[in-house]
C-alpha cells in the first residue's frame, strides 16, 4: 500500500469530518445571508447543521434560487417595455367601479404590478374542463396569426391530444405558434406530450429545464402560470391546467372542478406580455410586439376593470402576498376565499384572522377530498388558528375543487394560479388578475357559496375530536409545509 493510502484509511474519520464541517457550514452561512424570511433561513440552517452532508445536498437541490434577480427583472424591463408604454391608459374611477375603500388598494397594486388597471374588458367565467377546453379549442381553431400557450401541466391524455390536434390544424393555416411548457410538470404523463407537439412541427420550450448550464430540473423553481392568447386579442387564464381529470364525461364521478377565465380587451395585452418575457426567458427569442398583439378590441358588455399581477422568485416575489395583505386590510363587511391549498405564512394568517377580528365575515372553503395528501394534513394542522379568530371554515363535499377565487366586499375579486401556500407565495412563477366589478364578483361570490351550501362547517370541537395520532402526523406534516 502506498503512503497516501494508509494515510488515508488512518484518517479518513477526520478528513470526513472536515468535508461535512466545510460544506455543511458554507451551506449553512449561503442560507443565513440569503434567504429573507427569517423562518426559512432557520429551518434550513437547521436541516444543514442536522445533516452536514444530506442537508447542504438537499439545500442545494431545493434551496438555492439560481434565478438572478437582477437579471430576470433588468430582461423583464426590456421584454415589457412595448407592453407597457402602449396604448394610453384612461382613468378608471374605483369609487364608482368597486366601493370607496377600494381606492387605498389600488394604489397599493400601482406599485405592485408593472401593469395599468383598464377598464374595457370582458371576462367570462369558464366551468372546468366540459366548458374550457372547448372553447380554448374554438378559439385555436379560430386563429388567424398567432397563438401563444403557457401551462404548467400539459398531459399526453384524450384532452392533451385534442389540443395539439388544434394547434397542428392551425399551424397549417400558417398561424404561428409557441409552447411552453413548465419542465417539472410536462412529467406527470409518460410519454410526454413534446414528442406530439415535435412531430407536428408546434415550436415548444421547456421553462427551467437547464438554466446556466446546469443539467438538472429546479423542481422548487416552477411556472405554474396558464396562459392562452390568440392573435393577440382574446386571452384564457386560471388555475386550470390541460388533463383530461377536469372533464366529466371522461373522469366520470371522480372528475375534479375548476374554474378558468376566457378575457378581452386590452388586458389580453398583459397576459401577452407575461408569456413574452417567459418565452424570452427560456429561448432568447423576442417575440415582436407589433405581430403577437392587436389593438382591435371589441369585447361584449359587461366591461370590467382588471389588470395582471405576476409574481416569482425575483423582485417581484411578494406582489401576490403584498396585494393580498392590501385586500384584506380594507375589507368592510365580507371576505371569501376558496383554496384547494391553504396554507398562509403567519403574516397572511394575521391579516385574515385581524379582520375577522374587525368584525369582517371571512368564509374559507377548502376540499373535503384533496388530491395532496400531505398539503391536507397540514391544512388541518392549523386550521384552528383561523377557527379562533372567527373565521368561517368550510370543507366542501363532493369532488376535488381546484378553483382559486377570491373576493371582498362583492367588488373586488382575485382570479388566477396562485394557491395561498409557501411554494406559490414565494417560489413558484405565477399570475393572477384583480378585477375591480360588482357583478363579476358577485358571480364569483355564487360559485363560493355553492360550494359552502354543500359543506360542512370546521370547528374547534370537530378539531380537537381527531384521534391525538392524527393530530400529530397533521403538526409533523405542518412542519414541513414550507417545502411542500
Amino acid at each position: 500500500m502506498t503512503t497516501l493510502q494508509l494515510l488515508f484509511d488512518e484518517y479518513w474519520p477526520h478528513l470526513a469530518l472536515l468535508l461535512s464541517v466545510g460544506v455543511g457550514g458554507t451551506a449553512a452561512i449561503h442560507a443565513a445571508m440569503t434567504k429573507s424570511d427569517v423562518r426559512a433561513a432557520i429551518a434550513w440552517v437547521g436541516v444543514i447543521i442536522m445533516s452536514p452532508l444530506l442537508g447542504p445536498l438537499f439545500y442545494l437541490i431545493a434551496g438555492i434560487n439560481r434565478i438572478r434577480h437582477d437579471h430576470i427583472s433588468d430582461q423583464r424591463n426590456r421584454s415589457l417595455k412595448p407592453y407597457t408604454i402602449t396604448p394610453p391608459v384612461a382613468s378608471v374611477d374605483i369609487a364608482q367601479l368597486a366601493a370607496p375603500q377600494f381606492t387605498s388598494l389600488h394604489t397599493l397594486s400601482n406599485r405592485l404590478s408593472r401593469f395599468a388597471l383598464r377598464g374595457g374588458n370582458h371576462v367570462r367565467i369558464l366551468q372546468s374542463g366540459d366548458q374550457a377546453y372547448p372553447a380554448m379549442i374554438a378559439a385555436i381553431d379560430a386563429a388567424e396569426r398567432t397563438i401563444a400557450l403557457e401551462t404548467y401541466i400539459f398531459d399526453n391524455d384524450s384532452q392533451g391530444r385534442l389540443f395539439v390536434e388544434a394547434l397542428a390544424r392551425a399551424r397549417q393555416r400558417g398561424v404561428e405558434i409557441r409552447v411552453l411548457i413548465d419542465a417539472i410538470g410536462v412529467r406527470y404523463s409518460r410519454p410526454a406530450i413534446t414528442w406530439s407537439l415535435r412531430r407536428n412541427g408546434i415550436r415548444y420550450a421547456l421553462f427551467m429545464t437547464n438554466p446556466l448550464g446546469m443539467r438538472m430540473p429546479y423542481a422548487n423553481l416552477r411556472s405554474h402560470r396558464k396562459i392562452l392568447v390568440v392573435d393577440g386579442r382574446i386571452g384564457f387564464t386560471g388555475g386550470m391546467n390541460i388533463r383530461e381529470n377536469f372533464v366529466s364525461t371522461i373522469a366520470g364521478g371522480k372528475s375534479a372542478n375548476d374554474a378558468h377565465f376566457q378575457v378581452e380587451g386590452p388586458v389580453v395585452l398583459q397576459l401577452m406580455a407575461i408569456f413574452a418575457h417567459d418565452w424570452e426567458f427560456t429561448t432568447k427569442e423576442t417575440l415582436p410586439f407589433e405581430k403577437w398583439v392587436s389593438h382591435d378590441w371589441d369585447p361584449p358588455e359587461p366591461h370590467v376593470a382588471a389588470r395582471c399581477i405576476h409574481s416569482g422568485p425575483d423582485r417581484y416575489v411578494a406582489s401576490t402576498h403584498s396585494l393580498l395583505l392590501g385586500a384584506f386590510a380594507v375589507a368592510q363587511h365580507h371576505i371569501r376565499i376558496q383554496s384547494p391549498y391553504f396554507l398562509p405564512d403567519q403574516v397572511l394568517m394575521g391579516a385574515i384572522n385581524t379582520a375577522a377580528r374587525r368584525g369582517v365575515l371571512v368564509d374559507i372553503v377548502i376540499p373535503g377530498q384533496n388530491n395532496l395528501r400531505l398539503v391536507n394534513y397540514a391544512m388541518t394542522a392549523q386550521l384552528d388558528q383561523v377557527v379562533r379568530a372567527g373565521c368561517r371554515v368550510w370543507r366542501a363535499g363532493g369532488n376535488f375543487n381546484h378553483a382559486k377565487l377570491t373576493t371582498i366586499d362583492g367588488a373586488w375579486s382575485m382570479i388566477g394560479s396562485s394557491n395561498l401556500d409557501p411554494r406559490s407565495l414565494r417560489l413558484n412563477f405565477e399570475l393572477d388578475m384583480e378585477i375591480y366589478s360588482r357583478s363579476l364578483a358577485r358571480r364569483l361570490e355564487d360559485l363560493i357559496d355553492l360550494e359552502i351550501s354543500h359543506s360542512e362547517a370546521v370547528t374547534l370541537e370537530s378539531l380537537a375530536a381527531m384521534p391525538f395520532r392524527k393530530r400529530l402526523r397533521n403538526r409533523i406534516i405542518w412542519l414541513a409545509s414550507p417545502y411542500l
